[in-house]
Order: structure tokens, then sequence, then C-alpha cells
């Protein structure tokens, strides 16, 4: 049945000079997004929420050698802040402080493990706004899409504060009539937990709930994208009542920390969200001190629509699969597969609906679409218009 189909592929991209618009930003553009970033940042800054040292045994840390990374606006390429540059030698303190903070931390009743997260789920929650705005800041989509990650984020926690108390043991029937055989679930330990810039909050989140209701200790390596969420968030988890060294955030050189975390006999467990290239060296690293290893690596993810789909619902789930974040989620469509008989009607709905999404700076009012992170995301972009230009591809384009 399904080799009988005509089915035919397309892609569809902005013209090259709307992406150029985004990377070079006309000067009254440029000078409106400076404002509001710098608005926004100030009032961020005087809040408290834009930390821009490491977070080690519950203190802010310079790098050692005293270097820093910038952190830019996407939409404008300004930078934000300058944040510390930190390496090998931060790491292993780092690895040593959550690894003292375990003896204790493990030793936490769950009731009480959960009262600390569910805490902390209170306190983003609470600050939804200013994560938003720091999420738009430095990583660029949208303020409401930001917002929702926030909220998106928060459930994580919430959900880990209420698992925390039902880690349950298992009662096994044994062979032998004189034995009982049980199974008690106990924490790993210090757990390496290395995020993405594309959600700078949720990838924490995601990976830090779960190791701390089970009573693990951990160290974050943010992207130097985007670490500025993450030190936020590190800030209210200390307010939450998790103790110091409990989770700790170090940024910077990537190749050094990623070493250090791979290398400790102390680090028990690695989580990894990002490519596949990055997952496999991890992985190999891991089996020196053979560390149990999570990872959700790139995909290859098909939208494929039928000739008796609903036209409307296949728009609206097209738009939402391929144009979330600007595209950069791992679950975003890499192609779209459309069925002879609804091609043309679909495309051309695709086409104006795509042509009809606003692009500009995330703080702005009604924009569906902010800027890619830097501008190796849109020489990327550009260079798949090109080879699928090359390989006959039919580029649709609007004034």
């Amino acid at each position: 049945m399904f080799a009988r189909m005509a089915i035919r592929t397309f892609k569809l991209f902005q013209k090259p000079s709307h992406l150029a618009s985004m990377r070079h930003p006309t000067t009254v553009l440029s000078r409106q997004i400076s404002m509001e970033a710098e608005s926004v940042a100030a009032r961020l800054n005087s809040s408290g929420f834009l930390r821009t040292q490491g977070f080690i045994g519950g203190k802010w840390t310079d790098a050692y050698d005293g270097k820093t990374i910038k952190v830019c606006n996407p939409a404008s390429g300004e930078v934000i802040a300058n944040v510390s540059c930190m390496g090998g030698r931060e790491t292993n303190d780092a690895i040593a402080s959550a690894y003292d903070a375990f003896s204790s931390w493990s030793k936490v009743t769950a009731a009480e493990r959960s009262k600390c997260l569910r805490k902390w789920y209170d306190l983003i929650i609470a600050h939804k706004e200013e994560l938003g705005q720091l999420i738009t800041l430095e990583q660029g989509k949208p303020l409401k899409e930001a917002v929702g990650e926030v909220a998106y984020g928060a459930s994580f926690i919430e959900f880990s504060a209420e698992e925390a108390k039902r880690i349950y043991g298992d009662i096994i029937p044994s062979a032998l009539p004189d034995r009982r055989l049980f199974v008690l679930k106990q924490p790993v330990g210090v757990v390496g937990a290395i995020t993405p810039w594309n959600f700078p909050l949720a990838m924490i989140t995601r990976k830090v709930g779960p190791a701390l209701a089970c009573g693990c200790t951990v160290v974050i390596k943010p992207s130097e994208l985007t670490p500025l969420t993450a030190l936020a968030a590190a800030e209210l988890s200390l307010q939450a009542g998790i103790p110091p060294g409990a989770v700790n955030v170090v940024m910077g050189n990537a190749p050094e920390i990623g070493d250090a975390l791979l290398a400790s006999p102390q680090v028990r467990k690695i989580t990894f969200t990002g490519s596949t290239a990055v997952g496999k060296k991890l992985m190999a690293g891991a089996a020196g001190t053979v560390k149990k290893v999570s990872l959700e690596l790139g995909g290859n993810a098909p939208c494929i629509i039928f000739d008796d789909a609903d036209l409307d619902v296949a728009l609206k789930g097209t738009l939402a699969a391929k144009f979330r974040n600007s595209g950069q989620t791992c679950v975003c469509a890499n192609r779209i597969i459309v069925q002879e008989g609804i091609y043309e009607k679909f495309a051309n709905a695709f086409s104006n609906a795509v042509q009809n999404l606003q692009v500009g700076d995330g703080f702005g009012e009604g924009v569906a679409q902010g800027p890619l992170i830097n501008e190796a995301a849109v020489q990327k972009v550009e260079s798949f218009l090109q080879d699928a230009i090359s390989k006959g591809a039919k580029v649709l384009q609007w004034g």
C-alpha cells in the first residue's frame, strides 16, 4: 500500500535576505532592541537574578584565573554579561563539594527532600516573569514562549517533589523457604548534568529534580551560550532550603569541564542532552570509571501528512512541530512528507501561514519567531537552503 503512494517532500525557508535582516538589523531596530534588553538586564540585576559567577558549595565564585566569557543577546548580538569562564579546577572543586554534601543530603528523609523541592517549585513559579525575561534575553525565544518554558520547567520540580515520597523498594519471592529477598533503592551519588542552550531552564530542572528527589547531588554544566538562567535557578534552590553543595553550577571551557566530570570517580552518573557526536564521546569517557549514563541525543523526525488529513489540523500541527523555538528544538520536524493528493493545497496553505509568522526580537509585541541562537546557526540554516536548492528543491518565497 505505502509503496504505491505518490509522496513528495518539500522544504520551506525564509528568503536569505529575511535571515540576513535578523542578523544585521537596521540601526533603529538595533537601538530599540538594545534599550529593551538593557532595561530588562538592569531590572534583573537589581533583583539579584542576573548572576555572573559560578556556584560552588553554596557560594558564588569567580573563575580561578579571572577569565570570563561573553553572553550575548541573540536578537542584537550585544553583550548581556561577562560570566566566569571555568575549567577543570573549578569543576573538581564543585565535584568535591557535591560529594561532601551527598553524605548528608542522601540521609535526609524523602519527605524532607520533597518539601525542599516543593519550595523550589513555588519560588520558580513566583518568579516566572523574571526567569522568562532572562530566557528571552540570553536565548531569544519570544517572551510568552519563555514564560511557558518556566512553567514547563517548574513542572519537573513539582513532579519530582511528589515522586520523592514514592521511591519504593520491592519484595521478591525467594526460592528458599528460610530466605526473604528485598530491594532497597538508594541514590547513586554525584550526578554530572550537561544541558543545552535551547531550553536553558527546563533541561536543567528535568535532570536536577529527579536527582535531588533520589538523594543525589549535582554538578550542572549549562551551555556557555545560556548560563544565566541556570545561575538564577541555582540561587532559587538555595533560597528553597536545598543545602549548599547539593547544587553546583560551573560553566565556560566545555572540554575541560566535561573531562573533569568523566575522570572523577566521585561522579557516579552523567546525564546529557545534546548532539549524538558529543553523546558518543561522553559514553566512551564514562566507561573508564563505569558511570551510569543517560543520554537524550539528536533525532531525525518526519512530519507525514496523508490525503485524508484535516487540512486545518495538519497545518496547525505542522507549524507547531516545525517552528517551535524557531525550529531549535530536538523534537522539531526535520522533514515534511506530504501525500500527492493534498500536496498543492497544503504547500500553499503552509507557505501563507509561515509568511504571516512575525519574526523579531523576543520582547516585541506579537513576535512568534525569535532569532536563531547565533551567527553559526544562521550560517547552518543558509547552508541547508543552498544544499536543498542544489539538489532540486523549490524554494517558496514571499514578499
